[in-house]
């Protein structure tokens, strides 16, 4: 039993798992060199979930009040959020390979949906980079200031999607989880700073 709770704990086995979807589409990749449109959705889906479970973490934690699962995932919270980024680098690959000039690219740049989707991309280099624990220590109490631009990548995302795909209704499905949570964190919040400032002039 040990073994097997080594195995499932070990950061290895976290990062096949959340890699398993990237090599399935890597694979098809490589088999349809040709015919690439059709893996823009998956790609850039992923990168959304894995985007908004790493934000549905902390507000898991008030709701359950720090349950085990929650906590195990909270542990691999950067973890989720690199793999975020990771799938957002495929999904721009696979988009440059799509287009495959520079022409039509700089063409859709006038677009909403997609140069949303750029911004989306580019806060997420510094979210990605800073995610380790040298950049942790040498940021202090900014690395949490500058984490929460994943805040403002998660609405770029959600323009993203409902401007390039036209479906309102997908979008909504995965975000509307991260907006409850997200709510009511900041109620739960909102409530203690009450009950401190209470308990002080009591």
């Amino acid at each position: 039993m040990s073994y097997l709770r080594a195995f499932w704990n070990s950061p290895f086995t976290f990062w096949f798992i959340l890699a398993l979807p990237g090599l399935l589409i890597i694979g098809e990749l490589l088999r349809e060199v040709d015919k690439l449109e059709h893996l823009l959705h998956p790609t850039g889906e992923f990168a959304a979930r894995f985007l908004i479970i790493s934000l549905m973490i902390t507000p898991l934690m008030f709701l359950t009040n720090g349950q085990r699962w929650v906590r195990w995932l909270m542990a691999r919270r950067r973890y989720i959020g690199v793999a975020a980024a990771c799938y957002t680098a495929l999904h721009i690959a696979i988009y440059l390979l799509d287009k495959g000039s520079l022409g039509p690219i700089l063409e859709d740049l006038v677009k909403i949906g997609i140069w949303t989707g750029w911004l989306a991309s580019l806060i997420f280099i510094p979210l990605t980079v800073t995610s380790n624990d040298w950049s942790i220590a040498r940021l202090g109490s900014n690395w949490k200031g500058l984490q929460k631009l994943a805040y403002a990548a998660a609405l770029l995302v959600f323009t993203h999607w409902v401007l390039v795909d036209f479906k309102f209704g997908p979008a909504l499905v995965h975000f509307t989880p991260l907006l409850l949570l997200q709510i009511y964190r900041y109620v739960h919040v909102s409530n203690k700073r009450k009950e401190r400032k209470l308990t002080a002039h009591a």
